[in-house]
């Protein structure tokens, strides 16, 4: 499902994840991200209230935007995604947002998100084309 190019642009762009609940749509940039080696998506936790509100109401359905501004290449990952407080997803996360912040901030857990659909982005003839 995460192919080499979707992986080489998740691993080298920020992503935004977009949360709706009550119809009330939210989306949100994330830099505190990574691909676990299962092919999940981890995000670490500093400021997501809504998303975490949202993914709670509704069943924890997300999706995430991830694109070149230069190329314009880009993907949606639609999944689902739980909420962790401990391990070593969540630890890694602290110490990345406590070294950036100078320790003015902590990852507070990570949603980890595993991918159901993944769709082509990109201009062109691929595009919405589901990988």
């Amino acid at each position: 499902m995460l192919n080499e190019n979707v992986m080489k642009l998740l691993n080298a762009s920020m992503w935004d994840l977009a949360t709706c609940a009550d119809g009330e749509p939210n989306v949100v940039p994330v830099a505190f991200k990574s691909v676990t080696e299962d092919g999940k998506l981890a995000v670490g936790d500093v400021f997501l209230e809504t998303t975490l509100k949202n993914i709670q109401a509704n069943g924890g359905k997300i999706s995430i935007s991830v694109y070149d501004p230069q190329n314009l290449e880009g993907y949606q990952i639609k999944g689902t995604a739980q909420y962790v407080t401990e391990g070593k997803i969540v630890d890694t996360f602290k110490a990345m947002v406590e070294q950036m912040f100078n320790g003015a901030a902590t990852a507070k857990g990570a949603l980890i998100i595993t991918p159901e659909k993944v769709i082509v982005t990109t201009p062109g003839a691929e595009n919405k084309k589901v990988l």
